[in-house]
C-alpha cells in the first residue's frame, strides 16, 4: 500500500484522543470511507472508535466488537457504520459466511481493528490509524492517508 501522505500526533489525554475523533466526525467524505486501526492491545483502537462513534451521534453502548467480529450501527439519513474487530479471525470463510463481502461493497464507514488478521479479504483502507501507547494517558498516532479520500479525511486537512 502506497502512502500518500502522513502525520503523526501525540495525544496526551483522553480528551485529545476525543479531539480527533471529533475533528474526523466533521469530515464529510468519512460516510464511505474505510479506516483501518492498527496497534498493541490496550494502544486504544476501540477507545478511539467509540470516541468518533459518539461524535458522530451514535447513543448508548458502544460494545468491542471481539467475539462477534462487526457491530452495526445506523445514523438515520446520514451513514451507516461497521465496526470490525478481526482479532480473533482465523478462517476466510467466516469472511463468506458473515456476509462481510457484501457489507463492503455497500456504502457506509467501515472502522477496523486487527486488519492484518484478514489482510487478503480487504480492499485498501482509505486511512490507517497506527496507535502506540507511549504510557498509560499518552499515545502516538501516526496518520497514513492511502487514497485520495484518505487524504481530506487526515487532521487539518482541507475539507
Amino acid at each position: 500500500m502506497a502512502i500518500l501522505e502522513s502525520l503523526v500526533e501525540t495525544w496526551n489525554s483522553e480528551a485529545a484522543c476525543s479531539a480527533s475523533a471529533q475533528q474526523l466526525a466533521s469530515r464529510p467524505s468519512l460516510c464511505d470511507a474505510l479506516i483501518e486501526l492498527q496497534g498493541d492491545l490496550g494502544a486504544g483502537k476501540t477507545t478511539f472508535v467509540r470516541h468518533l462513534l459518539y461524535a458522530l451521534g451514535v447513543t448508548g453502548t458502544i460494545k468491542s466488537p471481539t467475539y462477534a467480529l462487526m457491530e452495526s450501527y445506523v445514523l438515520p439519513s446520514v451513514m451507516s457504520i461497521s465496526h470490525f474487530d478481526f482479532y480473533r479471525f482465523n478462517d476466510p470463510q467466516e469472511w463468506e459466511d458473515a456476509g462481510f463481502r457484501d457489507i463492503f461493497a455497500a456504502p457506509g464507514l467501515k472502522l477496523m481493528e486487527w486488519p492484518d488478521m484478514a489482510r487478503n479479504l480487504l480492499p485498501v483502507p482509505d486511512l490507517q490509524l497506527t496507535l502506540i501507547a507511549l504510557s498509560e494517558n499518552v499515545r502516538q498516532v501516526r496518520w497514513d492517508a492511502l487514497t485520495p479520500r484518505g487524504l481530506t479525511l487526515l487532521p487539518k486537512a482541507r475539507t
